[in-house]
């Protein structure tokens, strides 16, 4: 039971310490030690509670008492005046236990506390009424007036109520008026239940971060009305507008009816008038209801995204991975990491987690300690590079699956080092895919990219021709008619927000630093998702996968790079252009304005999730392709740029260099 009091802040050691009684008795009675202080008091003994509401009850009885003497009536008319009243407050005492009326903070009471008060005084009245009957019956007089009891009820009730509120109330104000200078003054969008039960939560915030000034409702049937004492705001025009008029600086987005277009256009509108916004989950969302003040956040740059959250198969992916070895590539990367994460979710018997980066994969590891799981993991320092390597792995853990997410991804690094693109990228994928039909791994899957589309650049065209060998050993497993052939399975999706050293974090890191943020073309357009998303695709492709596919993914709308710079400079409470200068340095070399998914002569097939394609990309015999990757790989050892690049044209015919020095090349292929 929470109740502030005195806070004496004796410290018993520190004067124990000083021998001299002279300099301890001013110590020890200062004025601070016995100022009062209201924050810091703690919570008080039950039967403190109890003592107070026993006095409560000494107050009605009195009371009543007094009323009726003075009309000339007596409250008790057995002579047995003691026992009457010593055997009240002890059932009294006993309901107080049985309805635990005790057991609530004050300070949070709440109509529970009320109705526990009221069962607990209906109570008394009924047992006393009938005890008043029985001794009716048997001595031909009353022990007491019946009247008087009703009467001391209803005061108890009142005074047992009233002390209550007052105590909440108190809290309230000091805490309101208190901290009113360091508050956000707030609204809430929203006055469905979800709305009041973020308002709740907030109010016995500590410590507090917001004042709720009002509720904004979309429709105009309950203005004049209030929620929790506060009014209902009618939204007739611009959020901003309403705002402004009740001197508010953020916005809680607290709706469930809102659209995901609707959310965007209210952040738009509040983001240009320098508005904060805060997002909060659905009630069926919350795991913990103690915490739910704690949900609510700063409104994310993925939360902009202008799409609706897609929602996969977890059954299907469950019984793909249950029980099972599964090997994990690039696993201390932002995708792969990831992918462990929710791997492990479906209880498969062991994880190998592979990648040549030390620290990462050491970081990864000590996560993975505090995870409560059944599951083995084991983790392999070594390069996808390394063949001898990767079969002493394969032989030694027997894997039956595979999520293959190592790969060099950043365009303008692996334009100035081929080289490094195809050992990595092809090469890897080659080992790997070739121990997994060596081994019989029952499932491959592979995390490509949108860059492997009619590629421009040296890095999206070595992973369309690791996508073209996997999608050729499929094709030749098929033509042999192999009971236990691997399935090759290839996702293909865009920009992942928040992966290492993509653009969201480079933003966040300029925008910290005062600017500026560094866009290479005003007109450059990309597809986002979410590392999660990018995950669960991942695991899903591979639950629903019989081997060839290539997956894409519904992303959404395409978002222009400029505008995600202006809103998340926004999001940091600064002006576009004032505050933060925006820089445009031009295209890096192998980049284009715009991504895409399928390649020219490419058709979708649809699968039983709406979100998810599958492209019908042609499909090379392995033969030929083969020859022509181990020849590849040879020249890569070479180091010569331009003959590396030449030979991935040859493989990739629908490969032109964009704002690169390779250009020159196709002109020498025509």
């Amino acid at each position: 039971m929470i109740l502030k009091g005195y806070n004496l802040k004796i410290n018993i050691l520190s004067t124990i310490k000083d021998t001299s009684l002279a300099s301890f008795f001013p110590r020890f009675f200062s004025k601070s030690n016995f100022r009062f202080n209201i924050q810091k008091l703690s919570y008080l003994p039950r039967w403190i509670i109890v003592f107070l509401d026993s006095m409560v009850l000494v107050l009605a009885f009195c009371f009543t008492y007094l009323i009726f003497k003075g009309t000339g009536l007596d409250y008790i008319i057995t002579p047995h005046v003691f026992a009457f009243i010593g055997s009240f407050f002890l059932v009294n005492l006993f309901f107080f236990w049985l309805f635990r009326t005790y057991s609530g903070i004050i300070r949070h009471s709440s109509y529970i506390d009320a109705v526990k008060l009221l069962f607990s005084q209906m109570a008394v009245l009924v047992f006393f009424l009938f005890f008043n009957f029985l001794f009716e019956l048997l001595y031909k007089e009353k022990m007491f007036l019946n009247t008087a009891l009703f009467i001391n009820i209803v005061f108890s009730f009142c005074g047992l109520f009233l002390y209550r509120v007052i105590v909440k109330q108190t809290f309230e104000l000091f805490f309101s008026e208190s901290n009113d200078n360091k508050l956000t003054r707030t609204v809430i969008y929203g006055t469905d239940a979800n709305a009041i039960s973020v308002a709740n939560a907030l109010k016995f915030e500590s410590p507090s971060r917001f004042k709720i000034v009002g509720f904004v409702d979309r429709n105009s049937q309950h203005a004049s009305k209030r929620i929790l004492d506060l009014p209902i705001l009618i939204l007739k025009k611009k959020l901003p507008g309403l705002m402004r008029s009740v001197g508010a600086e953020g916005v809680i987005m607290a709706d469930k009816s809102l659209s995901k277009e609707e959310q965007l256009i209210i952040v738009d509108q509040c983001l240009e008038y320098n508005y904060r916004v805060y997002m909060v989950p659905l009630i069926s969302d919350w795991e913990n209801q103690k915490e739910i003040s704690q949900k609510i956040k700063n409104i994310q740059i993925e939360d902009l995204l202008e799409r609706s959250p897609i929602v996969l198969d977890s059954k299907s992916i469950t019984k793909q991975l249950k029980d099972k070895t599964i090997l994990i590539t690039g696993a201390a990367g932002s995708i792969g990491s990831e992918i462990v994460r929710q791997v492990l979710r479906f209880e498969p018997k062991m994880v190998i987690v592979v990648d040549q980066a030390e620290t990462p994969l050491h970081h990864l590891c000590l996560e993975m300690e505090g995870i409560n799981t059944n599951t083995k993991i084991h983790t392999v320092i070594t390069d996808v590079r390394n063949k001898a390597a990767l079969n002493k792995v394969f032989k030694l853990y027997r894997p039956q699956m595979i999520y293959h997410a190592a790969a060099y991804k950043h365009v303008p690094l692996m334009e100035e080092n081929p080289s490094q693109a195809i050992l990595t990228n092809v090469e890897g994928t080659k080992n790997l895919a070739d121990l997994a039909c060596k081994y019989e791994v029952e499932k491959f899957v592979m995390v490509s990219t949108d860059k492997a589309v009619n590629p421009s650049n040296v890095m999206g065209a070595s992973k369309r021709i690791a996508e073209k060998y996997v999608q050729s050993l499929q094709l030749k497993s098929r033509n042999e008619n192999k009971l236990y052939a691997t399935k090759f399975i290839t996702t293909r999706f865009g920009n992942v927000l928040g992966s290492n050293g993509s653009v969201v974090p480079l933003f966040t890191k300029q925008i910290a630093e005062g600017g500026p943020v560094t866009i290479t073309h005003p007109d450059i357009i990309r597809y986002f998702m979410t590392i999660p998303e990018a995950c669960q695709l991942v695991l899903e492709a591979g639950a629903m996968g019989n081997g060839g596919e290539i997956y894409i993914f519904d992303m959404g709308k395409p978002v222009k790079i400029i505008d995600l710079a202006r809103k998340m400079i926004r999001l940091a409470g600064f002006n576009p252009d004032i505050d933060i200068k925006i820089k445009i340095v031009g295209l890096r070399p192998g980049e284009k304005l715009y991504e895409e998914l399928l390649n020219d002569t490419s058709k979708t097939l649809p699968t039983y999730h709406d979100k998810i394609t599958i492209a019908q990309e042609i499909q090379e015999e392995f033969e030929t392709l083969h020859t022509d990757i181990i020849e590849l790989i040879g020249i890569a050892s070479f180091f010569d740029n331009d003959d590396i690049v030449l030979k991935m044209k040859k493989i990739v015919p629908e490969f032109k260099s964009m704002n690169s020095t390779f250009e020159v090349l196709d002109r020498q292929l025509f």
